[in-house]
């Protein structure tokens, strides 16, 4: 299941790569990344559900924000694509 909804939340990254900004490329290049990761931690523990994909990608932000690796700026362009990304796909 949790593939699944990677797969879609990757899907809807790839088709915006034609007309997004700079920023928006940024922030979804960022958020592949951080996907990918929680998606492989959850494949080896026994919560596999769309709330524990969102909420181990959401933990691992966090952690990049307070190590210093995003500017207020781009940490609310990351959480905003995050949280608008998760909701697109899970309204499907």
């Amino acid at each position: 299941m949790i593939a699944e909804f990677e797969a879609r939340i990757l899907a809807l990254i790839d088709e915006m790569v034609e007309h997004a900004s700079d920023d928006e490329l940024f922030a979804s290049g960022y958020l592949r990344g951080h996907l990918t990761l929680a998606v492989a931690e959850l494949e080896n523990g026994d919560e596999r559900s769309s709330d524990a994909v969102y909420a181990c990608v959401a933990q691992s932000l966090e952690r990049a924000i307070h190590a210093g690796e995003l500017s207020p700026r781009d940490q609310a362009l990351v959480m905003g694509m995050w949280d608008n990304l998760f909701r697109q796909v899970k309204a499907c």
